[in-house]
Protein backbone atom coordinates (compact mmCIF):
# COMPACT_ATOMS: atom_id res chain seq x y z
CA UNK A 1 0.00 0.00 0.00
CA UNK A 2 2.37 2.99 -1.25
CA UNK A 3 5.08 2.26 0.60
CA UNK A 4 3.84 0.57 3.80
CA UNK A 5 1.79 -1.93 5.11
CA UNK A 6 -0.60 -2.67 7.85
CA UNK A 7 -1.89 -5.05 9.95
CA UNK A 8 -4.10 -5.66 13.07
CA UNK A 9 -3.59 -8.14 15.54
CA UNK A 10 -6.21 -9.84 17.93
CA UNK A 11 -6.69 -7.29 20.60
CA UNK A 12 -7.03 -9.72 23.46
CA UNK A 13 -3.48 -10.93 24.09
CA UNK A 14 -2.69 -15.37 24.39
CA UNK A 15 -3.77 -17.13 27.49
CA UNK A 16 -1.00 -17.07 30.25
CA UNK A 17 0.53 -13.75 28.86
CA UNK A 18 -1.51 -10.52 29.66
CA UNK A 19 0.05 -7.45 28.30
CA UNK A 20 1.66 -5.02 30.51
CA UNK A 21 -0.32 -2.21 28.29
CA UNK A 22 -3.66 -3.51 30.13
CA UNK A 23 -3.10 -4.64 33.81
CA UNK A 24 -6.70 -5.01 34.16
CA UNK A 25 -8.44 -7.34 36.53
CA UNK A 26 -12.48 -7.31 36.08
CA UNK A 27 -15.16 -8.79 38.16
CA UNK A 28 -16.83 -11.49 37.38
CA UNK A 29 -20.22 -9.36 36.59
CA UNK A 30 -18.18 -6.89 34.34
CA UNK A 31 -16.13 -9.15 32.54
CA UNK A 32 -19.58 -9.99 29.87
CA UNK A 33 -20.01 -6.53 29.89
CA UNK A 34 -16.23 -5.86 28.49
CA UNK A 35 -16.28 -8.77 26.02
CA UNK A 36 -19.60 -7.18 24.47
CA UNK A 37 -17.92 -3.98 24.53
CA UNK A 38 -14.80 -5.55 22.52
CA UNK A 39 -16.43 -7.54 20.08
CA UNK A 40 -18.60 -4.80 19.20
CA UNK A 41 -15.49 -1.66 18.91
CA UNK A 42 -13.75 -4.71 16.33
CA UNK A 43 -16.21 -5.54 13.74
CA UNK A 44 -15.63 -4.62 10.42
CA UNK A 45 -15.60 -0.78 10.14
CA UNK A 46 -16.38 0.31 13.44
CA UNK A 47 -12.76 1.21 14.18
CA UNK A 48 -10.48 2.72 11.37
CA UNK A 49 -6.70 2.14 10.87
CA UNK A 50 -6.08 5.63 11.87
CA UNK A 51 -7.15 5.36 14.99
CA UNK A 52 -5.13 3.09 16.45
CA UNK A 53 -1.57 3.68 17.45
CA UNK A 54 1.44 2.99 14.94
CA UNK A 55 4.61 1.58 14.91
CA UNK A 56 7.19 1.90 12.49
CA UNK A 57 9.78 -1.13 11.21
CA UNK A 58 12.96 -0.55 8.91
CA UNK A 59 11.81 -1.95 5.46
CA UNK A 60 14.87 -3.97 4.21
CA UNK A 61 16.09 -3.79 7.66
CA UNK A 62 20.63 -4.29 7.93
CA UNK A 63 21.62 -6.93 10.37
CA UNK A 64 22.75 -5.82 13.47
CA UNK A 65 26.37 -5.41 14.02
CA UNK A 66 27.50 -8.34 16.70
CA UNK A 67 30.03 -8.30 19.36
CA UNK A 68 32.01 -10.48 21.93
CA UNK A 69 31.50 -9.39 25.11
CA UNK A 70 31.97 -9.87 28.78
CA UNK A 71 28.93 -8.80 30.97
CA UNK A 72 29.57 -8.02 34.81
CA UNK A 73 28.40 -11.40 36.26
CA UNK A 74 31.74 -12.38 34.17
CA UNK A 75 29.43 -14.15 30.91
CA UNK A 76 30.42 -14.39 27.65
CA UNK A 77 28.04 -11.93 25.85
CA UNK A 78 26.77 -11.49 22.07
CA UNK A 79 23.49 -10.99 19.86
CA UNK A 80 24.42 -14.69 18.65
CA UNK A 81 23.41 -15.88 21.78
CA UNK A 82 19.87 -14.59 21.72
CA UNK A 83 18.93 -15.25 18.32
CA UNK A 84 15.63 -16.02 18.04
CA UNK A 85 14.10 -13.91 20.09
CA UNK A 86 13.78 -9.81 20.02
CA UNK A 87 16.48 -7.37 21.41
CA UNK A 88 16.53 -3.90 23.12
CA UNK A 89 20.17 -3.09 22.89
CA UNK A 90 20.14 -0.31 24.96
CA UNK A 91 22.97 2.11 25.34
CA UNK A 92 23.23 4.63 28.56
CA UNK A 93 25.39 5.50 31.02
CA UNK A 94 24.67 5.85 35.04
CA UNK A 95 25.17 9.86 35.07
CA UNK A 96 22.14 10.17 32.00
CA UNK A 97 19.02 10.90 33.58
CA UNK A 98 16.49 9.45 31.07
CA UNK A 99 18.71 6.51 31.19
CA UNK A 100 17.61 6.15 35.11
CA UNK A 101 14.25 6.89 34.18
CA UNK A 102 13.56 3.79 31.91
CA UNK A 103 15.26 0.91 33.84
CA UNK A 104 12.59 0.29 36.15
CA UNK A 105 10.25 -0.22 32.69
CA UNK A 106 13.27 -2.10 31.08
CA UNK A 107 13.13 -4.50 34.34
CA UNK A 108 9.18 -4.97 34.00
CA UNK A 109 9.69 -5.69 30.02
CA UNK A 110 12.15 -8.34 30.44
CA UNK A 111 10.60 -9.61 33.13
CA UNK A 112 7.26 -10.41 31.64
CA UNK A 113 8.77 -11.22 28.54
CA UNK A 114 11.61 -13.46 29.36
CA UNK A 115 10.50 -16.05 27.04
CA UNK A 116 10.25 -13.59 23.96
CA UNK A 117 12.63 -10.59 24.74
CA UNK A 118 15.87 -10.23 25.40
CA UNK A 119 17.37 -6.84 26.85
CA UNK A 120 20.87 -6.18 26.69
CA UNK A 121 22.65 -2.94 28.32
CA UNK A 122 25.79 -1.10 27.03
CA UNK A 123 27.47 1.46 29.37
CA UNK A 124 29.16 4.51 27.58
CA UNK A 125 30.64 5.80 30.99
CA UNK A 126 34.59 5.89 30.92
CA UNK A 127 35.58 2.87 31.69
CA UNK A 128 34.25 3.58 35.46
CA UNK A 129 32.87 0.09 36.16
CA UNK A 130 31.96 0.58 40.11
CA UNK A 131 29.46 3.51 39.45
CA UNK A 132 28.04 0.47 36.84
CA UNK A 133 27.68 -2.21 39.49
CA UNK A 134 26.29 0.20 42.06
CA UNK A 135 23.74 0.87 39.71
CA UNK A 136 23.28 -2.48 38.39
CA UNK A 137 22.53 -3.91 41.99
CA UNK A 138 20.58 -0.65 43.26
CA UNK A 139 17.87 -0.94 40.13
CA UNK A 140 18.04 -4.95 39.90
CA UNK A 141 18.36 -5.01 37.02
CA UNK A 142 17.77 -8.61 35.40
CA UNK A 143 19.30 -8.29 32.15
CA UNK A 144 23.08 -8.65 31.36
CA UNK A 145 24.83 -5.24 31.47
CA UNK A 146 28.48 -4.63 29.77
CA UNK A 147 30.84 -1.23 28.84
CA UNK A 148 30.24 -0.45 25.62
CA UNK A 149 34.19 -0.21 23.79
CA UNK A 150 34.29 2.36 21.10
CA UNK A 151 34.33 0.00 17.88
CA UNK A 152 30.77 -1.28 18.88
CA UNK A 153 29.77 2.47 19.12
CA UNK A 154 31.23 3.28 16.04
CA UNK A 155 29.61 0.37 14.23
CA UNK A 156 26.46 1.34 15.20
CA UNK A 157 27.06 4.37 13.76
CA UNK A 158 28.03 6.42 17.01
CA UNK A 159 26.03 7.34 19.95
CA UNK A 160 25.44 10.85 19.84
CA UNK A 161 22.86 10.93 22.38
CA UNK A 162 21.41 9.08 25.59
CA UNK A 163 19.52 6.65 25.97
CA UNK A 164 19.87 4.96 22.39
CA UNK A 165 17.53 2.10 21.62
CA UNK A 166 18.63 -0.60 18.71
CA UNK A 167 15.12 -2.32 18.26
CA UNK A 168 16.53 -6.11 16.93
CA UNK A 169 13.80 -8.90 15.05
CA UNK A 170 14.14 -12.42 15.54
CA UNK A 171 16.42 -12.91 12.64
CA UNK A 172 18.94 -10.29 14.30
CA UNK A 173 18.59 -7.36 12.20
CA UNK A 174 18.03 -3.89 13.44
CA UNK A 175 14.23 -2.92 12.53
CA UNK A 176 14.40 0.57 14.44
CA UNK A 177 16.20 2.86 16.93
CA UNK A 178 14.70 5.01 19.49
CA UNK A 179 16.94 8.23 20.65
CA UNK A 180 15.72 9.52 23.84
CA UNK A 181 13.33 8.66 27.04
CA UNK A 182 9.87 7.04 24.90
CA UNK A 183 6.99 5.71 26.10
CA UNK A 184 7.54 2.54 27.96
CA UNK A 185 4.01 1.60 25.57
CA UNK A 186 5.77 1.75 22.65
CA UNK A 187 8.88 -0.29 23.45
CA UNK A 188 5.61 -3.06 24.69
CA UNK A 189 3.73 -2.65 21.01
CA UNK A 190 7.04 -3.47 19.20
CA UNK A 191 8.54 -6.10 21.37
CA UNK A 192 4.97 -8.04 21.16
CA UNK A 193 4.44 -7.35 17.14
CA UNK A 194 8.12 -8.73 16.86
CA UNK A 195 7.20 -11.84 18.74
CA UNK A 196 3.94 -12.30 16.86
CA UNK A 197 2.23 -11.89 19.49
CA UNK A 198 -1.41 -9.90 19.45
CA UNK A 199 -1.11 -5.72 19.42
CA UNK A 200 -3.91 -3.38 18.44
CA UNK A 201 -1.87 -1.31 16.29
CA UNK A 202 -1.02 0.15 12.87
CA UNK A 203 2.23 -0.97 11.36
CA UNK A 204 4.16 0.95 8.72
CA UNK A 205 7.55 0.20 6.96
CA UNK A 206 10.04 2.81 6.09
CA UNK A 207 13.41 2.83 3.97
CA UNK A 208 16.39 3.89 6.27
CA UNK A 209 17.78 7.28 5.04
CA UNK A 210 20.47 7.37 7.96
CA UNK A 211 18.43 7.29 10.64
CA UNK A 212 19.20 3.76 11.72
CA UNK A 213 22.82 3.62 9.72
CA UNK A 214 25.07 6.33 8.79
CA UNK A 215 26.04 4.36 5.41
CA UNK A 216 22.18 4.98 3.92
CA UNK A 217 22.54 9.01 4.20
CA UNK A 218 22.63 8.72 0.03
CA UNK A 219 19.24 7.44 0.42
CA UNK A 220 17.93 10.28 1.76
CA UNK A 221 16.69 13.47 -0.35
CA UNK A 222 15.87 15.51 2.84
CA UNK A 223 18.77 16.92 5.76
CA UNK A 224 18.35 18.43 8.83
CA UNK A 225 19.84 21.90 8.37
CA UNK A 226 19.62 22.53 4.91
CA UNK A 227 17.15 24.53 3.08
CA UNK A 228 16.46 22.91 -0.94
CA UNK A 229 13.50 25.07 -1.10
CA UNK A 230 15.30 27.01 -3.90
CA UNK A 231 16.33 24.19 -6.01
CA UNK A 232 14.31 22.15 -8.08
CA UNK A 233 14.37 18.30 -8.43
CA UNK A 234 17.14 18.08 -10.46
CA UNK A 235 19.52 20.62 -8.59
CA UNK A 236 18.14 18.55 -5.31
CA UNK A 237 19.69 15.96 -6.43
CA UNK A 238 22.93 17.49 -7.57
CA UNK A 239 23.29 19.01 -4.27
CA UNK A 240 22.94 15.74 -2.85
CA UNK A 241 25.39 14.26 -4.89
CA UNK A 242 28.10 16.49 -3.48
CA UNK A 243 26.83 16.05 -0.12
CA UNK A 244 27.87 12.46 -0.03
CA UNK A 245 30.84 12.95 -2.35
CA UNK A 246 32.84 15.08 -0.11
CA UNK A 247 34.09 14.72 3.58
CA UNK A 248 33.03 17.11 6.01
CA UNK A 249 36.31 18.76 7.61
CA UNK A 250 34.96 19.05 11.27
CA UNK A 251 37.01 15.98 12.11
CA UNK A 252 33.66 13.31 12.20
CA UNK A 253 35.40 11.12 9.50
CA UNK A 254 31.77 11.21 7.67
CA UNK A 255 30.70 13.04 4.46
CA UNK A 256 28.82 16.03 4.75
CA UNK A 257 25.42 14.02 4.51
CA UNK A 258 26.30 11.57 7.08
CA UNK A 259 27.67 14.53 9.31
CA UNK A 260 24.45 16.45 9.06
CA UNK A 261 22.24 13.38 9.78
CA UNK A 262 25.31 12.23 12.71
CA UNK A 263 25.30 16.00 14.08
CA UNK A 264 22.86 18.51 12.66
CA UNK A 265 24.59 21.10 14.96
CA UNK A 266 28.15 20.78 13.64
CA UNK A 267 28.85 24.05 12.00
CA UNK A 268 31.10 23.02 9.10
CA UNK A 269 28.99 20.98 7.65
CA UNK A 270 25.77 23.31 7.97
CA UNK A 271 28.17 26.43 6.55
CA UNK A 272 29.64 23.66 3.51
CA UNK A 273 26.19 22.76 2.34
CA UNK A 274 24.55 25.81 2.03
CA UNK A 275 27.56 26.99 -0.13
CA UNK A 276 27.19 23.66 -2.26
CA UNK A 277 22.88 24.84 -2.10
CA UNK A 278 24.30 28.62 -3.21
CA UNK A 279 26.39 27.66 -6.15
CA UNK A 280 24.02 25.24 -7.73
CA UNK A 281 21.30 27.78 -7.12
CA UNK A 282 23.40 30.29 -8.36
CA UNK A 283 24.83 29.04 -11.29
CA UNK A 284 21.19 28.19 -12.61
CA UNK A 285 20.74 31.60 -12.10
CA UNK A 286 23.02 32.57 -14.30
CA UNK A 287 22.74 30.23 -16.96
CA UNK A 288 18.94 31.36 -17.07
CA UNK A 289 19.66 35.12 -17.35
CA UNK A 290 22.16 34.42 -19.93
CA UNK A 291 19.77 32.25 -22.17
CA UNK A 292 17.10 35.82 -21.60
CA UNK A 293 20.05 38.07 -22.71
CA UNK A 294 21.15 35.93 -25.88
CA UNK A 295 19.45 37.61 -29.34
CA UNK A 296 17.11 35.15 -30.41
CA UNK A 297 17.50 34.72 -34.78
CA UNK A 298 14.27 34.91 -36.06
CA UNK A 299 13.92 31.96 -38.31
CA UNK A 300 10.79 33.02 -39.77
CA UNK A 301 11.30 32.49 -44.12
CA UNK A 302 11.38 35.90 -45.07
CA UNK A 303 8.12 35.81 -48.25
CA UNK A 304 9.42 35.60 -51.87
CA UNK A 305 9.46 38.89 -53.81
CA UNK A 306 6.53 39.04 -56.16
CA UNK A 307 6.40 40.95 -59.13
CA UNK A 308 4.70 44.77 -59.57
CA UNK A 309 1.62 44.47 -60.98
CA UNK A 310 1.46 46.52 -64.31
CA UNK A 311 -1.85 48.64 -65.02
CA UNK A 312 -3.78 47.02 -67.73
CA UNK A 313 -3.66 48.71 -71.07
CA UNK A 314 -5.97 51.41 -72.15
Amino acid sequence: MNGYTYRVRNFAPPSGKQSLLFPIRLRPGLRLLFAAVLFVAFLPGWTSAQQLPVIRFVRNPDAAPDFKLKDFSGKELSLADSRGKVILLNFWATWCGPCRAEIPTLVKLQEHYKDQLQIIGLVVDEDEEDPVRQVVKAEGINYPVAMAPTEVRVRYGGITALPSVFVIDREGRVVQKHVGLFNPALYEMEVRALAELPVAAKIETFEDTGDIFLKHADRATSLPGVDFRNLSAEQRNAALHKFNAESCECGCKFTLAQCRIYDPACQRSQKRTAEIVKAIAGAATKTEKKENQDPKTDTTPTPSAQPAQQPPAR
